[in-house]
């Protein structure tokens, strides 16, 4: 018994050791996600939403849009947990293993630390910890967009591994880092009654508010524009949604966020719309005219030297002349 009877050095045994790790830390860590967040939003006193209340920013979003959007996240990663324990595809397991690892692992751990921080009013351990959850998520994003792209041949693939990592990523980018940041930088303000906006209105913090949020969302609205990335438009507008139904709120951010809300949809319709009528791939697929009488239309069919060619040298041959789909000359087709 002092000797495994298996190779633990050969690459097939350690990748599918990596991979029996994972199945076993993924959904524990998920499960003390979620049991850490629902004791501190259900149990604890003051529970998340009442700090967020004692502590209210520019940035402070509507508590029950963002319960709502933790809840489709968690949704997402049981899925991932599902997904990574049925899965038999190869090129699936290489992305669980080598691209993601232990980063969503750890990304939860942190989260559930996040929120016992945020309810003991450990601030700057609170940002600290959305700051790494940040990292993680960004890194395992990337090596997965990078190494194993999203291919529609897979849909199970987009939905239960891209998906809900996306969907993790943009809750601290978008709120969450910036929110524990500004209460441990004090850019929060005294609130005078339950739902009132303090009497000075400088002390709103609203111009850094408006650049947090302007600048967010621009960088939402880029990877919506050139990746077409649907899971991002509706995590970025929920998001905004989540602030600007949060009231009070200075007119700089709430106009943004509303902007944005819709810009977002808007943004990903074009890119689409752009991909199917205006891409060069589009436009090359339009050139394909079908086949006919090469003699007729000398500019349609061997307009290029190598075209006539292969035609003189089918025709002094005695044979057929092929006539598949040919690309159209651009400069014969006028």
């Amino acid at each position: 018994m002092d000797q495994l009877p298996i190779d633990t050095s050969h690459p097939a045994v350690r990748e599918y050791l990596a991979l029996v790790r994972l199945q076993v830390l993924t959904p524990l860590s998920l499960l003390i996600n979620i049991a850490c967040v629902a004791t501190c939003a259900f149990v604890a006193s003051p529970s998340l939403s009442s700090v967020s209340k004692l502590y209210p920013t520019a940035l402070t979003p509507n508590s029950a849009v963002i319960a709502s959007y933790v809840a489709a996240l968690y949704v997402g990663q049981i899925g991932y947990c599902v997904m990574l324990v049925l899965t038999r595809s190869a090129e699936t397991k290489r992305a669980y293993v080598n691209a993601i690892g232990l980063f969503l692992p750890f990304a939860n751990l942190f989260m559930a630390l996040w929120a016992i921080a945020w309810v003991m009013r450990w601030f700057l351990l609170a940002t600290i910890l959305q700051g790494l959850i940040l990292l993680l998520l960004l890194f395992s994003n990337v090596a997965l967009f990078i190494y194993h792209p999203p291919e529609h041949a897979r849909p199970l693939g987009i939905a239960f591994v891209h998906a809900p990592l996306r969907f993790f990523l943009v809750l601290p980018f978008s709120i969450l880092f910036e929110l524990s940041l500004f209460v441990a930088l004090g850019l929060s303000y005294e609130p005078t009654s339950p739902g009132a906006p303090p009497r000075d209105y400088s002390s709103w913090h609203a111009m850094a508010g408006f650049g947090v949020v302007l600048g967010t969302n621009l960088a939402s609205l880029i990877v919506v524009v050139s990746r077409s990335d649907l899971v991002w438009c509706a995590a970025a507008t929920w998001i905004a949604v989540s602030i600007w139904s949060a009231s009070p709120k200075p007119a700089p951010v709430y106009i943004t966020a509303i902007t944005f809300t819709a810009l977002h949809p808007l943004a990903y319709i074009f890119s689409k719309l752009y991909a199917r009528c205006c891409s060069p791939s589009a436009r090359r697929n339009r050139n394909i005219v079908l086949p006919g009488d090469q003699t007729a239309h000398p500019g349609l069919y061997g307009a290029t030297s190598t075209g006539a060619a292969a035609t003189a040298r089918a025709r002094q041959n005695g044979g057929e002349i092929e006539t598949g789909p040919t690309e159209v000359d651009a400069e014969n087709w006028g």
